[in-house]
């Protein structure tokens, strides 16, 4: 029985999946369908995918339905680089000043709202959007669009968003968890844990030799971005999904449930 993995061709989840390409012979138990991480909330809720490094919240919008890995998750030591505001104004001033929102994570589009109208007290205007576009105020940029654009320098203000969670909380953000349908579970344990298995050993490869690793990437997922930048990038990232981790999505999913962003909190459960 195959796995429908969701593969998130940002520079972000490059650790998790480099090993696998150009490997497909060896793993025909996983199948790979690529796509940004609203997408694979969207297939996680559907059933079409079984499991993905998806958008943390993706856990509470079907209560009961998902189980997260014990040992992986997206996350950073204050800053991550690729989530981020963008603003031509101090943040604290963008009180009914229109705020653009990316359509690709729902994580950092809740994130976002929690640090705006619950930290400083603000409410903005919200417009939808892939992209900035020339009359925004602000916007908010994720993964490789948001580390392109750090490299434009278009806008005169940009704020990371885990440093905000944890200059405000005192704990690192979770930006994504591995989250696997409990059908899935149900039906294929053991494939569901010799497949997570293989990607903590992608991770340590990756560390390993994070410059082969990167042209394996980068061959098939290119960016615009100088080597040297997206080298660096991995300097701030961590993919431990550490105690301290676990009460920071406990955390941010109460936040969002009380600003009826997703259903009634619940506590995370895991494979």
């Amino acid at each position: 029985m195959s796995l429908r993995v969701g593969r998130i061709p940002f520079l972000v989840c490059a650790p998790f999946f480099h090993d696998f390409l150009g490997r497909e012979g060896e793993y025909r138990e996983f199948d790979f369908v690529d796509g940004p991480p609203s997408a694979h909330c969207a297939g996680l809720m559907d059933g079409s995918i079984d499991l993905s490094p998806a958008s943390s919240i993706t856990f509470a919008l079907k209560p009961g339905a998902f189980v997260l890995s014990p040992s992986l998750c997206t996350s950073c030591s204050f800053e991550v680089r690729s989530v981020k505001l963008f603003s031509r104004y101090p943040i604290e001033s963008l009180g009914g000043r229109t705020v653009r929102i990316t359509l690709q994570s729902r994580t950092s589009v809740a994130l976002l709202r929690i640090l705006l109208e619950v930290r400083y007290g603000l409410k903005p205007a919200y417009v939808q959007g892939f992209a900035a576009e020339d009359g925004d105020d602000a916007c908010l940029l994720i993964g490789d669009m948001a580390l392109e654009e750090n490299e434009r320098g278009r806008f005169e203000y940009s704020y990371d968003l885990g440093s905000l969670w944890q200059e405000w909380q005192g704990l690192p953000f979770v930006f994504g968890a591995w989250i696997i349908s409990k059908a899935a579970a149900q039906k294929n344990r053991a494939g569901l844990e010799r497949y997570m298995e293989l990607t903590e050993r992608s991770i340590a490869n990756f560390r390993a030799d994070v410059g082969a690793s990167l042209d394996r990437w980068l061959a098939k997922y290119p960016v615009h971005l100088p080597r040297a930048v997206v080298e660096d990038y991995y300097s701030f990232l961590d993919y431990r999904f550490t105690e301290e981790r676990k009460r920071s999505l406990s955390l941010f999913l109460s936040l969002a449930a009380r600003m009826c962003l997703t259903e009634q909190a619940q506590p995370l459960e895991f494979l």
